[in-house]
């Protein structure tokens, strides 16, 4: 059954509102200290005014007083005067032109120094916030708005004063024009204002889904290692398919109000002129001059419905565009929700129960139906704070029992449970941490890498982690923490202490190390193995020197599906694998280095069944 959704935060009307009111306010200002540049504009605009009247008005009186009157060459004349308003019309082009600069250039400006404002307020008041939020603005948001601000501008401008001298032409020729040509008008441009915020908040709604999406996407390609790792595989298939789902929902919602749009444009450009020509037959009879008519239809035509089609076109491409990019620019970063990760980059960690911190209950493995069991009926539980170290010659098992343990395999038969309830991939990071053999380092700085399980941890933190796990020597290599990493320029032990410092950090409930010191020498790998121990979780080592498993509290000794645990001194008596598993450790112990770094194996094999990692 699916586990039902949280509730979506309520948006509606506050959150469109809320848009409009902050651009609204930081737009007044702006305009107010730009009244003179408004000003010019109009100014050049009253050319295009007075193109539009002679546009419909000379066509009229070209009829009237001049061809149908018997008089062609007073016909010729105010088509020619018509046609001559063309002219001025041209020049208030670049006039406009001109002008525009001075009032798109400086919005640009102020939106980039405002997002450097606040990148750098917000750096630095809180450094392990900063996001890449800032440099979109800058680059490619800031010159969204620019361009979505000056063709806003030229057509809104050309619409104003079309529409003047559109209607100013009709009440020249005849007011009643207006009854029959505004209602639809109206109607329309008042359906299509309707449409302007719910498209806003549908548009916003589908850039933020479509950028959640575009980000889970990167962030999934760049950790798959680590999503198969932690076992998230279907904690990070369910939430791909949310958020595909919601960015569906807001494209079918776009795409709603859109079909409600192309209505209001429909009503706009047609429905005027199929109303004149339905009514032309009672104007005509009731006075209309033939030239009127005509007149009329050349202003629907030609100026008004062109002009209305541009505006509401570039209000539902560029309009609903600018205002979310605006928006962005005046909003504030909204704070954590209730529930979302603190400060210090450790979540809020899920309710558990009392008991075992991670149980296995008659749990049989194998990895296909024919083949033999891994882990056959195994039952094991690992207490809050407990040492447990797995020991076995190699292909016994280990690594499969620290997988399933972990949760990144599923038993075949059996159950896993973590806190007394079972394995969920949505627990996964906040209940264990499995590191194995192979370090995973990636290139960036040091502190990047050792905070990369816990994003907010303090200098204090790490401080105290480099000091536990002796990563010393490495930082005083590199120089800092903020220098940067090559991955290929690490030893094996380097790597691994990366890692190792890494769940250091995140000190989950649950640390599960396969073989994750196997190429640190025996006195590094004692104090990484008795910090660990330290901490208030459960530890599990799969373990390849006896030193590692005599530092645990109980040992499971793996010997495919056959298995026993016990203490050290129990086993000795006990079970006679491991009497020859310690047998075969040479007693001299003491710590190798190779070329200075860490890495460097005891002399003799460890278990000598369990060969020596091959390098990366």
């Amino acid at each position: 059954m699916k586990a039902p959704r949280p509730p979506r935060p309520a948006q509606g009307n506050t959150r469109r509102n809320g848009a409009l009111t902050r651009v609204t306010h930081d737009a007044r200002p702006f305009l107010r200290a730009r009244t003179g540049v408004v000003l010019r504009l109009a100014g050049w605009s009253l050319l295009e005014f007075v193109q539009t009247f002679l546009g419909g008005y000379g066509v009229a009186r070209a009829l009237d007083q001049g061809f149908l009157a018997g008089r062609p060459l007073t016909g010729l004349l105010w088509l020619a005067v018509a046609a001559a308003a063309v002219l001025p019309a041209q020049l208030a082009t670049r006039g406009v032109f001109g002008r525009l600069a001075d009032l798109v250039e400086p919005l640009r400006d102020g939106l980039v120094r405002r997002a450097v404002s606040r990148a750098l307020s917000g750096a630095l008041a809180h450094p392990a916030g900063t996001t890449a939020r800032s440099l979109s603005q800058v680059t490619h948001q800031s010159e969204i708005a620019r361009d979505g601000w000056a063709g806003l501008v030229l057509t809104l401008r050309s619409f104003v004063f079309t529409v003047a001298g559109a209607v100013a032409g009709l009440l020249a020729l005849e007011p009643r024009l207006l009854l029959i040509v505004a209602p639809p008008l109206i109607l329309g441009a008042a359906l299509f204002l309707a449409t302007l915020l719910p498209m806003a908040a549908r548009q916003r709604d589908y850039l933020t889904a479509d950028e959640a999406y575009a980000a889970h996407a990167g962030r999934t390609a760049a950790d798959l290692r680590d999503i198969a790792a932690a076992g998230a595989a279907d904690r990070t298939v369910a939430e791909s398919r949310d958020l595909a789902e919601d960015q569906v929902r807001a494209a079918r919602s776009l795409a709603r109000w859109s079909g409600v749009r192309v209505v209001a444009l429909a009503v706009c450009g047609r429905f005027p002129p199929l109303l004149l020509l339905l009514g032309a037959p009672w104007l005509l009879r009731d006075g209309l001059t033939p030239g009127a008519l005509v007149g009329a239809l050349t202003y629907l035509t030609q100026a008004l419905a062109p002009a209305v089609q541009a505006l509401m076109t570039m209000l539902s491409t560029v309009g609903g565009r600018l205002l979310v990019v605006l928006d962005r620019f005046t909003d504030a970063p909204p704070p954590p929700a209730e529930g979302e990760e603190k400060a210090d980059g450790r979540g809020p960690l899920p309710e558990f129960g009392h008991g075992p911190v991670a149980e296995l209950r008659a749990v049989t493995f194998a990895y296909g139906p024919a083949a033999h069991p891994v882990l056959d009926r195994l039952s094991l539980s690992v207490a809050p704070g407990e040492h447990l170290a797995v020991v076995g010659p190699s292909g016994s098992g280990k690594s499969t029992l620290a997988a399933v343990l972990a949760g990144v395999e599923a038993p075949t038969a059996g159950a896993v449970l973590w806190h007394g309830r079972p394995v969920r991939g949505a627990d996964a990071t906040a209940v264990r941490v499995l590191l194995p053999q192979h370090a995973y380092v990636f290139t960036g700085s040091l502190r990047d890498n050792l905070r990369y399980l816990r994003p907010g941890a303090d200098d204090r933190s790490i401080a105290a982690m480099i000091d536990a796990l002796g990563l010393d020597p490495l930082l005083s290599r590199l120089g800092s923490l903020d220098a940067d990493l090559e991955p290929d320029r690490l030893s094996q032990g380097e790597r691994q202490l990366v890692a190792l410092g890494r769940a250091y950090l995140a000190a989950p409930p649950l640390i599960v190390l396969d073989e994750a010191t196997s190429r640190l020498d025996p006195a590094a790998e004692t104090r990484a193995e008795l910090a660990f121990a330290a901490l208030p979780g459960a530890l599990v080592v799969v373990a390849h020197r006896l030193s590692s498993a005599r530092r645990a509290d109980r040992i499971l000794v793996m010997d495919g599906p056959r298995t026993r645990c016990g203490t050290s001194a129990e086993l000795l008596r006990t079970s006679a694998l491991y009497r020859d598993l310690a047998g075969l450790w040479e007693p001299d112990e003491e710590p190798r280095r190779n070329n200075g770094e860490p890495g460097g194996r005891p002399r003799g094999n460890g278990f000598i069944s369990t060969p020596p990692p091959s390098p990366v």
